[in-house]
């Protein structure tokens, strides 16, 4: 029973803590595992960890001393101690970009019943001059369909806190709880501080537009079949650059013309990055539709030799990029010499020679 004896009630919270320990060590184990499966059905989210703690006993106790035990002992109000803390069971979610946080909330308010929200994104945001700690914090319960599951009716009682943020915030959360000293200091240094803290800001702002601008520019890199036929064919002729219709090469370009000729295969951006950049640097100035020639002119005999690669070597497979490797050393062997090492131009060059008699 609740009571104003703060001594009595310290002691119910620990006993009630021991007897609970992997029970709510278990319930924070469930309750990740749900929520992990719940936000991977969110489409085109990234989220960089998911992670949960049971607070500790001592740092329970130390926050109700200092955040309710003076207020409720001034209203004569009695209380018992777990009752008033909301992340005994807490969960951290940390996600890529800022609007990723609304999608977030929006699926846990669909799976569990809401008790509270604290907005501290807005509550920074719509203060003039005050910067810091931006997240939301969401205390949470399973719903009634969930408790009647038998896999979740042991962990009905708990309610549990989410915290959402992007990884820059986090970043800022853990530098901010470093430093010692922020409220009774010189102005000059809350100046520093609040810099900082504008700073991180910036860079999660920077962050999402980024990502905004680069799918710009991916649709920018949309092309149609007959816009790319005649940039493959203009790529042909020595002057063509001049004609303004051909467009330089780029990763965007590299991905949209790789998907034509391989659509089954799931390009991993910093790959495409990197070999896009490897083909620039031996053919500087090369044009998407340049690239498409390669590919269109050489693919249906590559093919053929990866059919009689592949059967002498079984378990030694050739995937797209490789693929693309020999059509542009086929193109020009030359200019690409150094996309293939000296082993596979060997090999090739040998099935050439036998395939030409």
């Amino acid at each position: 029973m609740p009571s104003l004896d703060f001594d009595i009630e310290k002691a119910h919270f620990k006993e009630f803590y021991e007897n609970s320990a992997q029970l709510l060590d278990d319930a924070k184990n469930s309750f990740t595992t749900l929520i992990h499966a719940l936000i991977s059905q969110i489409d085109k989210l990234s989220i960089s960890k998911i992670e949960g703690r049971v607070k500790n006993r001592e740092e329970c106790i130390k926050k109700f001393n200092l955040k309710y035990r003076t207020n409720l002992e001034s209203i004569s109000q009695e209380y018992s101690i777990r009752d008033h803390i909301t992340d005994l069971i807490g969960l951290r979610i940390v996600c890529l970009y800022e609007d990723d946080i609304e999608k977030i909330k929006n699926c846990l308010s669909q799976h569990f019943e809401v008790i509270d929200i604290t907005d501290k994104i807005s509550q920074i945001e719509n203060t003039e001059g005050s910067f810091g700690y931006k997240g939301l914090h969401l205390d949470l319960k399973l719903n009634q369909q969930r408790n009647e599951l038998p896999e979740y009716t042991t962990y009905s009682e708990f309610r549990f806190e989410v915290q959402i943020r992007t990884i820059i915030q986090d970043s800022w959360s853990v530098l901010d709880h470093k430093i010692k000293y922020k409220k009774s200091i010189p102005t000059h240094l809350k100046r520093r501080i609040n810099t900082l803290a504008a700073l991180f800001e910036l860079a999660d702002r920077e962050f999402r537009e980024i990502r905004l601008s680069t799918n710009e520019e991916m649709l920018k890199a949309e092309i149609t079949e007959n816009e790319l036929e005649q940039e493959t064919q203009e790529s042909e002729v020595a002057q063509a650059t001049s004609s303004g219709r051909v467009v330089p090469l780029n990763a965007f370009s590299f991905l949209k013309i790789a998907r034509h000729f391989f659509n089954s295969y799931e390009f991993e951006s910093h790959k495409v990055d990197g070999f896009t950049q490897e083909i620039i640097k031996l053919k500087p100035g090369i044009s998407r539709g340049k690239l498409n020639f390669y590919l269109r002119e050489n693919i249906a005999k590559v093919k053929k030799y990866q059919a009689f690669f592949e059967k002498e070597n079984p378990t030694d497979l050739l995937n797209p990029y490789t693929i693309i490797r020999h059509c542009l050393y086929l193109g020009d062997k030359q200019i690409f010499d150094q996309l293939l090492n000296n082993i596979s131009k060997e090999n090739f060059d040998k099935w050439l020679d036998t395939a030409e008699q």
